[in-house]
């Protein structure tokens, strides 16, 4: 069996956000190790170093004179991501920065015009290596609904739900119109990330409603406010072609001209009743063909996670000159232009025509 090589990252940022990826280099050692967290005081490098069993460090040179990894994780608030990524560019390491890269389009555009011809930064956008997403997009890449035409999506927010709907598509970095509206209705929100709350009276949550033309191509965005975790709010995805239809997990197609025939994509998830091999997801298949494998058999990890670890993997092989890049700042740059043009269309009431941007030339 071809061992895999192990990936060695840094990571600026104590927050939650980091804690997804010190618990993968705690969950695969064999194929994670941290090289050290940078925090701003002692005290929190304390707590971190206690919880986790790894150094920390309050500077970014102190991080990279204690061990060159081969690249750096910048997992800080929206505002001070640009500056963490300039300063690791500055020194010549390959970054791995969260979503979004900058928080504004102000920001976006500067971050692009310091770094975005150095080659180093790739961004943490996980969302099309999940199992699901990743067999719906190698359903759809096959050609089996033709041409895709339209992506309906919800299921997460703004920037997540753009690069879902762009992979999907196919779209570039070409201008689109976006017109977007919020309504405002009553729902229990019982569940949130502190928990059961124990309260089921209907709260006034908003849910915002957007189509993104592209010119031939659309995209509808469909999100409710924690929809992520209310449990009263389930998932959809539909992606449309020429020759077919996919629903989340079914797919009808054209296979001549007077044969409509339905599939679906069917999950090996072991674990589950009398199955005594773990609980784990193996493989996606689809028509007996098998169009998506766990990269991290055994480790029982949620989708989630499994996308997660799957963007560090991919960045330490690119960092290492032995993968190709994972995610671009190109195109998570281009995925948060849409989903500021969301924003801007709820706020003004009118639509919002995105330009060509200096990413996208």
């Amino acid at each position: 069996m071809t061992s895999v090589a192990q990936t060695r990252f840094g990571i600026v940022g104590s927050g939650w956000r980091g804690e997804f990826f010190l618990r993968l280099a705690r969950l695969l050692p064999e194929r994670f190790r941290v090289t050290g967290v940078v925090t701003r005081t002692e005290s929190r490098g304390a707590a971190v170093t206690a919880e986790w069993g790894v150094r920390t460090f309050r500077t970014t040179a102190e991080l990279l004179a204690h061990e060159r990894p081969d690249f750096v994780i910048v997992s800080v608030p929206w505002p001070v991501t640009p500056e963490a990524t300039r300063e690791l560019v500055a020194a010549g390491v390959p970054v791995l920065a969260e979503t979004p890269p900058a928080p504004d389009l102000a920001g976006l555009r500067s971050l692009w015009a310091d770094v975005g011809g150095s080659g180093l930064v790739q961004v943490a956008e996980q969302y099309l290596l999940m199992p699901g997403h990743a067999a719906r997009l190698a359903v759809v890449r096959a050609g089996v609904l033709g041409e895709p035409t339209s992506v309906q999506i919800s299921s997460t927010h703004l920037y997540h739900a753009v690069s879902l709907i762009r992979g999907l598509l196919g779209v570039g970095h070409e201008s689109a119109e976006v017109s977007a509206r919020a309504f405002v209705a009553p729902l229990a929100n019982p569940l949130s990330p502190a928990g059961w709350s124990g309260d089921d009276t209907p709260q006034q949550l908003p849910t915002t409603l957007a189509t993104i033309d592209f010119g031939g191509r659309m995209g509808l965005y469909d999100f409710t406010d924690n929809q992520w975790w209310n449990p009263l709010r389930t998932r959809r995805l539909v992606v449309r072609g020429s020759r077919g239809e996919l629903v989340d997990d079914r797919v009808v197609r054209l296979v001549d001209p007077t044969t409509p025939v339905e599939s679906s994509l069917v999950r090996r998830q072991t674990g589950l009743d009398l199955n005594l091999e773990g609980l784990d997801l193996k493989h996606i298949s689809f028509d007996g063909d098998v169009v998506y494998r766990n990269p991290f058999v055994g480790s029982g990890m949620s989708d989630d996670d499994i996308a997660v670890a799957d963007i560090v993997a991919r960045a330490g092989a690119w960092a290492r000159e032995e993968g190709p890049a994972p995610y671009s700042l190109a195109e998570a740059c281009q995925d948060h232009l849409i989903s500021l043009a969301i924003e801007e269309s709820v706020r003004t009431g009118r639509p919002v025509v995105t330009a060509t941007e200096a990413w996208g030339r």
